[in-house]
């Protein structure tokens, strides 16, 4: 492990998403359950009934991957945190040129190494979004080949839990903070002048979103129609690019007037909806394309090892 990577995730830990009485949750558990809700509610017709019925278990699913990141847990073992807390980000700035060429995330960490970057720090958020996806869409093929009513059951719970846990890290990449080395106050050269505390993330996400956003909003947000991507691998990094695109934004933003529970600001909580938005209809997208393409017949199977 790079010496610097425990420093990294102990601080993202501790300083990126927990205020004085805001929950460890990013986007908050607030922000992740209203965007699942509102991903839910705006599937088409055509999703399988038990999907579209199943909104308050999708919702409660989202923020699973950050209880996982039980203090309690680590402490007896860090094995689980370790491993997967990089799944939550991608520091683009990090990014050596070509890295995301790679096809699984097991490519995309020896093209880091070779580039002196190390995974841990750099983060696997798109290769998370991607695997998620695949597993979901697999588990959609196998229910429609399904004909016993008990296994289509069990596949059915197998599909909302994947979906669930899915939904955490697409709503994710929709936070400028999860796309940057900046995720939690500004690093380095700072000529602008844009707040270098610990403690914006949890601001932004947990504290103002809590108090400003509500599920309404980003109906109201979200006049898009579903989409079927041709290509998720492609709509994914697309989705985290046009977030990183927003870093900027949302500094300056913070630095016209802090987000925080008291910001009553039009112009910020437009921001934020936008962007919790922009994660809720990717998720519906992902979810639709997933059921949608799992009607396409497989390649012939190559030989397995």
């Amino acid at each position: 492990m790079n010496a610097a990577a425990p420093v990294f995730l102990l601080t993202f830990l501790s300083t990126s998403f927990v205020g004085d009485d805001v929950p460890p949750a990013r986007w908050g558990g607030h922000g992740h359950t209203i965007a699942a809700r509102a991903a839910v509610q705006t599937l088409p017709d055509g999703m399988p009934a038990f999907f579209l019925d199943a909104i308050d278990q999708l919702a409660y699913l989202n923020p699973e991957p950050d209880r996982w990141r039980d203090r309690t847990e680590s402490q007896l073992d860090p094995a689980m945190n370790d491993a997967f807390a990089p799944d939550h980000w991608i520091n683009y700035e990090r990014v050596p040129d070509g890295a995301l060429d790679a096809g699984n995330r097991f490519e995309f960490i020896v093209a880091l190494a070779r580039a002196g970057e190390d995974a841990e720090v750099v983060g696997m958020l798109p290769y998370r979004i991607l695997e998620m996806t695949q597993r979901l869409r697999s588990g959609f093929r196998r229910w429609r080949e399904e004909t016993d009513p008990a296994a289509r059951r069990w596949i059915e719970q197998r599909i909302l839990n994947d979906a669930g846990v899915l939904g955490h890290y697409v709503t994710d990449g929709s936070n400028p903070h999860h796309t940057t080395v900046h995720h939690d106050g500004w690093v380095g050269e700072n000529p602008q002048g844009y707040t270098a505390e610990g403690g914006f993330h949890g601001r932004f996400e947990g504290q103002f979103v809590d108090a400003r956003v509500a599920l309404e909003d980003l109906l109201a947000a979200m006049q898009a129609a579903p989409r079927v991507f041709g290509s998720v691998r492609d709509a994914t990094f697309e989705h985290l690019e046009q977030s990183h695109a927003q870093v900027i934004r949302l500094y300056e933003l913070d630095r016209q007037r802090a987000f925080d529970r008291d910001n009553d600001s039009s112009e910020h909580k437009a921001f934020a909806v936008q962007r919790l938005a922009a994660g809720a209809a990717m998720l519906r997208d992902v979810w639709w394309t997933a059921w949608v393409t799992s009607e396409s017949e497989a390649p012939p199977r190559r030989g397995r090892r």
